[in-house]
């Protein structure tokens, strides 16, 4: 396992655009830091988003972990031109004239993609502790380490968008296209939920039930937006006559789907490989 995982780390470390587009992911994550220092003054109309509560504890894991997940495209990136750059160097052919079996080359892809996962999962729990520490209302332990589920359903999130991304990146075999079809299957999926929401099942929520089951929006629905959990949101929400009916949890449904789709790529990745001729 250290064997593979050493191997692949050389590949991308060597390669320069991948080198620059996974230290660019991890500098700009520490940007998340900069919200505390935002602020905003239109005559009467000023507050400072730090002081809104959204480095609070618990508040800031679900915070921080639904900002994180919109930068995972960076690493995304990575893992399709890491597979794209097998084909065009001939170093997949290489490995496994080498002696590496096609399926200790997935295992190695898949290893990259739960380290990357597992090390921004890191990043974000050290980094959500300094600036909850810095800036919370609420330090006492049982608060501080509360909903850390949203560290889980990260993980989870990451490890299942890469996988989707080496199965795309093994299938389509060049980076442009395997991030176009990426695109495409965004869109294809909103407008399956456009089509069942509001002409299949309009006035039920049978189109959330179906659409739970589609790769990226299993994946969406790990971590549901914090913004409408802030205090100031919902008593805004509240003047004017809106109830906030919405479920923040992380739900058990949604890390077993995702992790079926992380195993169903996984597999596919394998299959395709094993079958192609090289």
């Amino acid at each position: 396992m250290k064997r593979l995982l050493s191997i692949e780390l050389q590949k991308i470390w060597k390669n320069k655009a991948s080198r620059v587009l996974t230290l660019t992911y991890f500098i700009l994550l520490t940007f998340i830091a900069l919200i505390a220092s935002i602020k905003f003054d239109l005559g009467i109309f000023k507050f400072h988003l730090a002081e809104m509560g959204i480095f609070n504890f618990p508040f800031i894991w679900h915070f921080n972990t639904y900002i994180a997940a919109i930068l995972k495209l960076f690493l995304a990136i990575v893992i399709v031109s890491m597979m794209a750059n097998e084909y065009s160097y001939g170093t997949l052919k290489q490995n496994l004239i080498d002696g590496m079996s096609k399926r200790e080359f997935i295992e190695s892809k898949f290893l990259t993609v739960v380290l990357f996962a597992g090390v921004s999962t890191i990043f974000i729990f050290i980094m959500s502790l300094l600036l909850g520490y810095s800036f919370s209302s609420y330090t006492e332990i049982s608060i501080v380490f509360s909903d850390l589920q949203y560290l889980l359903a990260y993980f989870v999130k990451l490890v299942g968008f890469f996988s989707f991304c080496l199965f795309l990146g093994i299938l389509v075999k060049r980076s442009a296209f395997a991030l176009g079809f990426l695109l495409v299957w965004n869109i294809i999926e909103g407008i399956i939920n456009g089509i069942l929401s509001f002409k299949v099942f309009p006035d039920s929520t049978s189109a959330a039930s179906v659409m739970q089951f589609f790769p990226l929006q299993s994946m969406s629905n790990l971590i549901v937006e914090p913004f409408t959990r802030l205090s100031v949101v919902k008593n805004l929400g509240t003047q004017i006559g809106l109830d906030n009916v919405k479920n923040y949890n992380v739900e058990l449904s949604s890390l077993l789907i995702v992790t079926c789709w992380t195993v169903i790529f996984v597999f596919l990745s394998h299959k395709l490989l094993k079958n192609r001729d090289l």
